[in-house]
């Protein structure tokens, strides 16, 4: 039950702002503004809805160090996706042609910073953290990485791999930056440092929705391997193995902290056979 109260709580956050968002995108600095609340509105909520279901303090989304682990994870997203795009490059997939829009940049900002706090506490905040108490960190990140790169196969675009590459670098990544610091702060960051370089800073596609006005005027041309195709650069093999790579490192910092947990099993309860006196 707390999960699906958890759940609607974000997601009536998410759905509201994303139809607020739609509604202003003509509108840089409205857009800026109001993805910057709905992100803000989304960590509000998310503390509240988990206090209120499970009578607790909300460590994973405490303010101590918010500041520091969200910057570190927007410097990580953005570094490796410069990586990927650097890469591309010297494959000659990625050209630029000069200076892109500085103000659609600015109402990116504002855009993914939404998408990137309401999809962290609904993905690692609700549903894996939650799954997780019974099924174990591993089963958990299976389940909940194969979903989320499902969802995205309603996105234009899609396709089955690009699917499979979310999965493994956004569902595997992010949920293993949250298991190795036990806070949604620093996947919060790595999202949003991803999504913004992906779209306001190299202009590129962000899993198939289309090529945004971002800084660079930028295309993008080579075997969808290499380049991610329609999907964009998140399709690309660069961007797999850069994320198994950071999610490989997550993971061992996890397991050295002693933050996996293991799956509860059901213990069979075991009959008193003490033979009484007679």
């Amino acid at each position: 039950m707390r999960l699906l109260w958890q759940l609607l709580a974000v997601a009536a956050v998410a759905f509201l702002g994303g139809q607020g968002l739609l509604a202003v995108e003509d509108n840089p600095w409205l857009t800026l503004l109001l993805g910057l609340l709905v992100a803000v509105a989304s960590v509000f909520v998310y503390r509240w809805v988990v206090r209120r279901t499970e009578k607790r303090a909300v460590t994973e989304l405490a303010w101590t160090g918010a500041t520091a682990a969200t910057s570190w994870g927007t410097l990580l997203g953005v570094g490796l996706f410069a990586l990927v795009i650097v890469n591309i490059t010297f494959l000659g997939g990625y050209q630029v042609h000069g200076l892109g829009s500085p103000m659609s940049a600015l109402a990116l900002v504002g855009f993914m910073a939404g998408v990137a706090v309401t999809e962290e506490v609904m993905w690692r905040g609700v549903l894996f953290r939650v799954i997780e108490e019974r099924a174990g960190t591993w089963l958990s990140l299976g389940l909940t990485g194969l979903a989320f790169g499902l969802v995205h196969m309603v996105n234009p675009h899609a396709t089955l791999w690009g699917a499979i590459a979310i999965a493994i670098e956004a569902g595997g990544m992010l949920t293993a930056a949250y298991v190795a610091t036990r806070s949604l702060w620093l996947p919060i960051g790595l999202h949003f440092g991803w999504n913004l370089a992906g779209s306001a800073l190299f202009s590129t596609v962000v899993s198939g929705n289309g090529t945004p006005e971002g800084l660079l005027d930028a295309t993008m041309s080579g075997h969808v391997l290499v380049t991610g195709g329609e999907f964009g650069p998140e399709g690309s093999l660069y961007s797999v193995v850069f994320c198994v790579m950071a999610t490989a490192v997550f993971m061992w910092t996890a397991r050295r902290r002693g933050h996996i947990v293991p799956m509860r099993r059901r213990h069979a309860r075991t009959a008193d056979t003490t033979t009484l006196p007679r």
